[in-house]
Parts: structure tokens; C-alpha cells; sequence
């Protein structure tokens, strides 16, 4: 069983390796002299006076670079990039924030700001370019409470990103809070002509949602706002600047589609779903596993997750008897926390498969493309049928870790924490459920 495990690390790695981001966008961009094509959308660069970046997400180096590939070295740009880690090498012309990530911290204030400043210089002859991917909803904030602090926006963050409300109804309470989330970048940006190109990572469909829509028209309410407030009880933890905005009604609607915002915006997906499934896919199937994806358990509670895809790995293995099977997923479960430990929701999902996969010949990988899982230093965990009778031995209880949040100080125990580091990008969370006969 050991070896499952290190192949599913290798599968992961991989992975990884296989998502170039500014390959993704020459591919994406294709510039012939003065014109840029994106699909079937032409800009034709010489009518601009002011081309501007507007770079946010963990992804935000990569993409800017991938940009600077596409345009140079003709075209020359100014613009502000917020990311949680500073760059390798900065571009003349951009301004750079390192800022706070899952938290809103200065920076992210800052940030906003900054990007606010850069958008007020724009008319008809402008082009900006919205570089998005995940994380942007805490690398830049400002709110529109004039009254709420950068404490008071920390509060309504922590608030949200404990409750255990799927990712798109934090957004909607994110993006009628916030200055620049739910469409308000593109209205910043006036009569300028937009083009988004994001890096998802949030649900196919739901793209509305990456980075809190800061370019898109929102498609939630005041109304459905109110709501999550009262399902998830967040008004008794939001402070007092806030409650106070909230019973005085002064929350606005956000923009929504017909805004004249809208006119000259254009969005393209540069990475999705599929550009995570298909090498994790491959590096499988490289390895002799008969390999499945799912897509399934977006926003699923952690349990219930478990139970599914587990019921699947083993669905696949009576199918195929004989056969080494691979089951593939991706996306964000819901993991709510109920403890002050150290973990995640990729550490947590891979404690809750422990107890249930004992003794089995199954192997059971979720870790974060970004390197991250939650509050600790870890980008997710791998378990087998062995980890709890080895965990037992080392006096760990995976159902005391789980009610306490501590899955990653129960993996680093065992040495199965898995640790990256930031790496670059932001594709979503990958489970890797292996099985023998």
C-alpha cells in the first residue's frame, strides 16, 4: 500500500508540472503586428493610448508573464498586481502588492485602492486587461461601508470562510459588501474596453463567483444576500459597523447585466477544468490505473464527499476486477471549522476517508493547485489503508483531530502531509483516490 501512495503523489506532481500558465496565454492571445486576437474578439492596439494591467489572484505572476510574452516588446503597459507572494522578476511599468491570503490584510486595502486610482484614468481610448484567478477575493478588498475598518473587514472575512456556506453564496455576501468585487472593477473602468482572462477556480458555470466577479455582472440579490446572512447566523459575528449598515438597508444593489459597463467587456477562461483533469488523467493512466473524473462533489460537506467518492473508487474496482482503477476529482468541499486547529479543507477530506478505507488497498490524495490548505503550511494529505493502525501506534485519534480541525497536525505526525509551497497557480483542489484488486 505504501506504493499507492507514492504514486499518488507522483500523479499529483505532475500535475502540477503539466499547468504552464504563459503558454496557456500565447495560446489564448494571438498578436499578429498591431492586432490582438482572443477567439473571435479583435482589439486593434494602435487605436489605445493607455493599455493598463490589472492583475489579482495567486496566479496573478504567472499570467502577468505570460501577458508580457504576448505583447512585448512593442507594447508597453502600467498596472497593478496584487498576489501573495512578491515576483520573481517585476515588470517596468506595474506596481506590485503582496498581500494578505485567506485574510484581507494593508495590502489587500492598498491594493484596492491602487487599482481604483489606475481605472479612474480611463476614457474610450483604453484597454485594460483583468488578469484573475483564486485568492482575489482577499488580495484585494475595500469596502463600501465607509465606516468598517480594515479590522472589521478581517472580521466579516473570518466570519464568511468558517461558516461552511458554499463558495458561491460567500461571494454573493462579498460582492454587495465590497467596492471593487460583483462587477465593480468593470464599472470603475467606465467607457475603457475590458477583457477578463481568468484562471477558475471556482465551479464550471459559476465563474461569477472567481475573485468575487470583480468584471462580471452579478447575478445575486440584496435579497439572496439577506438570506445567507440569516441561514449562516453571520450577522451575530460580523461587527458592530457592520450590523449597523445592515439594519440601516444602506447595502446597494450590485451591477448587474445592461449595465453600459458591460458594453465593451469581454471574459475568457484561460484554465479550467478540464486543463487540471486531463494531465492528473494522463499521469494515471501512464501508470496502468483504468481511470474515471468526476466533478460531482462541488460544495459537498466533507462526509457526505467522503462516502461518494470512495463508493465510486470502489463502484469502478467491481467493475473491473483485476484491474488497478483511479478515481479523479476536483473541486471545493465544504469543511466547517470546529476547532482551533491547524488543517484545511483538503487535510480534513483525507482524515475523514482514514477510518474508512482501513485495511483496504486504497490510497486517498486531496491537495490544493495552490499549494495551500487552509490556515496551515500544507497543500493538502494522503492517506492509505495502513495510516490508522500506524496513526493508533503513534496515539492519534482521526475522529478527535477531525471535530478538533486538526488534520494537518495529524498528517505531519505520520509524515503524510503534502508541501509545495505557493506554487503559481490556482486550479482548484485535486482528489486522487486509488485502488487495487
Amino acid at each position: 500500500m505504501p506504493e499507492l501512495k507514492q504514486i499518488a503523489r507522483q500523479i499529483f506532481l505532475e500535475t502540477l508540472a503539466a499547468i504552464d500558465i504563459p503558454a496557456s496565454m500565447q495560446r489564448k492571445l494571438r498578436r499578429r503586428g498591431s492586432r490582438l486576437h482572443c477567439g473571435n474578439t479583435v482589439y486593434e492596439l494602435s487605436a489605445f493610448e493607455k493599455i493598463l494591467v490589472v492583475a489579482l489572484g495567486k496566479a496573478a505572476h504567472a499570467m502577468v508573464d505570460g501577458l508580457g510574452l504576448v505583447l512585448a516588446p512593442f507594447v508597453r503597459f502600467e498596472g497593478v498586481v496584487s498576489a501573495p507572494t512578491p515576483p520573481k522578476k517585476p515588470v517596468a511599468g506595474l506596481k506590485y502588492f503582496v498581500s494578505g491570503h485567506p485574510v484581507p490584510d494593508q495590502d489587500s486595502w492598498k491594493s484596492a485602492e491602487a487599482i481604483l486610482s489606475l481605472l479612474n484614468k480611463c476614457d474610450e481610448k483604453t484597454l485594460v486587461f483583468f488578469l484573475l484567478s483564486g485568492g482575489g477575493s482577499a488580495l484585494v478588498e475595500l469596502p463600501l461601508n465607509p465606516h468598517q475598518t480594515l479590522e472589521d473587514v478581517q472580521q466579516v472575512n473570518r466570519a464568511l470562510v468558517t461558516c461552511g456556506a458554499p463558495i458561491h453564496a460567500i461571494n454573493a455576501v462579498r460582492k454587495h459588501f465590497s467596492a471593487v468585487k460583483g462587477g465593480r472593477l468593470a464599472v470603475a473602468a467606465g467607457r475603457a474596453k475590458k477583457l477578463t482572462l481568468a484562471i477558475s477556480d471556482v465551479p464550471q458555470g459559476f465563474e461569477t463567483a472567481l475573485a468575487s466577479g470583480p468584471t462580471l455582472p452579478d447575478t445575486t440579490t440584496v435579497a439572496f444576500v439577506q438570506n445567507i446572512i440569516g441561514e449562516y447566523k453571520l450577522n451575530e459575528k460580523f461587527p458592530p459597523s457592520v450590523r449597523r449598515w445592515l439594519a440601516e438597508k444602506k447595502m446597494p444593489e450590485s451591477p448587474k447585466e445592461g449595465h453600459p459597463a458591460f458594453a465593451n467587456s469581454h471574459f475568457s477562461l484561460l484554465l479550467g477544468m478540464d486543463d487540471l483533469f486531463h494531465p492528473a488523467h494522463h499521469a494515471a493512466e501512464a501508470r496502468g490505473f483504468l481511470t474515471c473524473c468526476d466533478n460531482s462533489t462541488d460544495d459537498w460537506q466533507v462526509e457526505k464527499a467522503a462516502e461518494f467518492l470512495l463508493g465510486q473508487l470502489r463502484e469502478l474496482r467491481s467493475i473491473h476486477p483485476g484491474q488497478r482503477v483511479a478515481l479523479i476529482a476536483d473541486g471545493e468541499i465544504s469543511s466547517p471549522v470546529t476547532g482551533g486547529g491547524v488543517g484545511g479543507r483538503n487535510s480534513a477530506f483525507v482524515l475523514a476517508c482514514v477510518e474508512k478505507i482501513a485495511g483496504e488497498k486504497i490510497a486517498v490524495l486531496s491537495a490544493g493547485t495552490d499549494g495551500i490548505d487552509g490556515n496551515s503550511p500544507a497543500a493538502g494529505a494522503i492517506a492509505d489503508g495502513e495510516t490508522l493502525s500506524l496513526a493508533r501506534t503513534s496515539g492519534l485519534d482521526p475522529a478527535r483531530s477531525f471535530q478538533k480541525s486538526e488534520a494537518f497536525s495529524f498528517f505531519s505526525q505520520l509524515g503524510d502531509a503534502i508541501i509545495t509551497g505557493p506554487t503559481g497557480n490556482n486550479l482548484r483542489d485535486l482528489r486522487i483516490l486509488l485502488a487495487e484488486p
